[in-house]
């Protein structure tokens, strides 16, 4: 069971007692990510992600890494577009010390001048990789055509021109606005008791008071966009708008997602890899934000079968919008997502994101029984509802290749 108590400062801790484990998973959790950045911050969220494992006033860079590989843990960091989150898992007779050091890095990073002229060559460098790589780039083009001048259309990673004018100044001025009480959740799953939330409670009652920077819902473009890049295949994605994550559209629109790319035994993963043979990844995913989401369907393939893949992906979904899915897809999609729910929580670590996201995005935690009931009441004319509404649209294409041509349509 999910527990949450809230700081006098409005922080909350959410927290999951396991008493059969021998591990103890936690997060602090942001609201704030690249579509809270104006212009000039593009990037800024990740960068500060960056700059918080570059040493305390009391511990280096060095001393950070080692105090978990010391006692067997590890520490890593997330960055995406609607949050950031800094996360560990230990064993629990190392939980408080885990702790101290997140703390640290929460409340004292030093954010020193040379380190920001370090952490930017990093992050070039980053830029640069995912610039290179067609298969990641396809994806950043399509959240630009998709979302025009709305703030989800930029990259979690921001820009050259952002990422080198920022400083100090700059950095903290950001943290102050954004790593407030009411914008920070803590989330911890596994072996702990009462007396050690009592002690994150009190240690965290000193974030500051503030308010979440505002937001509003994109509107969806249907734009289209090839660009050219040195490489040996045409990268695809073809762009939907999807759903919130706070949806009553949500579960019908994942099992309708695994039916068409979202597994194995997928109809364009069987179509387009196993019977044609035209494509070695091919796959489909859904996004949901706070207030919207991105359906996206990938393929990469020879140049000269773009026209073909392309052709196939839109008459499987035109099936789908006509016929819904097979007795059987709608049976075994709806085993599949119960069952990759049911083992994805067997971990502290999965258990402890789940929370932390629910609780910063929607604020409430489902029971288990709750979601597998909803799961099992989808009905198949709430799959056809769905994929009604998505696949009325007219899609955002993006194509990632030598040529930089678009699909013959």
């Amino acid at each position: 069971m999910v527990h949450r108590v809230t700081a006098p400062n409005g922080l909350r801790i959410v927290y999951e007692p396991l008493q059969d484990v021998r591990s103890v998973s936690m997060g602090i959790w942001i609201g704030t990510g690249s579509r809270y950045e104006t212009d000039e911050e593009k990037g800024i969220s990740h960068f500060i992600e960056h700059m918080l494992f570059k040493g305390t006033a009391t511990r280096s860079p060095q001393e950070i890494a080692a105090s978990f590989d010391a006692i067997g843990g590890y520490v890593n960091a997330m960055t995406s577009k609607e949050y950031t989150c800094y996360y560990a898992k230990v064993l629990d007779s190392h939980a408080d010390q885990a702790m101290d050091v997140l703390s640290d890095m929460f409340f004292n990073s030093r954010l020193a001048a040379e380190d920001i002229v370090k952490e930017q060559a990093v992050v070039l460098e980053e830029i640069k990789m995912y610039d290179d790589t067609p298969d990641d780039l396809v994806h950043e083009q399509l959240s630009e055509i998709s979302y025009g001048k709305h703030p989800l259309a930029g990259p979690i990673l921001g820009y050259e021109s952002t990422i080198r004018q920022f400083d100090f100044e700059q950095l903290k001025s950001y943290i102050d606005q954004t790593y407030t009480a009411d914008n920070v959740v803590i989330s911890i799953c596994g072996h702990v008791d009462e007396t050690f939330i009592k002690r994150v409670l009190e240690r965290f009652s000193a974030v500051p008071a503030g308010q979440q920077r505002p937001i509003y819902p994109p509107t969806f473009i249907s734009g289209e966009k090839g660009r050219k890049r040195e490489a040996d295949q045409a990268h695809l994605a073809i762009g939907f708008e999807g759903v919130s994550a706070d949806s009553g559209l949500m579960y019908p629109l994942v099992l309708l997602n695994n039916a068409i790319g979202g597994s194995m035994s997928s109809r364009l993963f069987q179509e387009i890899r196993e019977e044609r043979g035209l494509a070695y990844a091919v796959y489909s995913i859904h996004e949901a934000y706070r207030d919207s989401g991105l359906l996206t369907i990938y393929a990469g393939c020879a140049m000269n079968q773009l026209d073909r893949v392309y052709d196939v992906i839109l008459k499987n979904l035109q099936t789908v919008k006509t016929d819904g899915l097979t007795e059987l897809e709608w049976q075994n999609g709806r085993e599949q997502l119960k069952g990759s729910l049911m083992l994805g929580l067997e971990g502290t670590s999965s258990r402890m994101q789940r929370n932390g996201r629910n609780e910063l995005i929607l604020g409430r935690h489902r029971t288990l029984d709750d979601v597998l009931h909803r799961i099992d009441s989808i009905t198949q004319k709430d799959i056809s509802d769905v994929a009604s509404y998505l696949f009325s649209q007219t899609p955002s294409i993006s194509v990632v290749s030598g040529e930089g041509k678009l699909p013959l349509r």
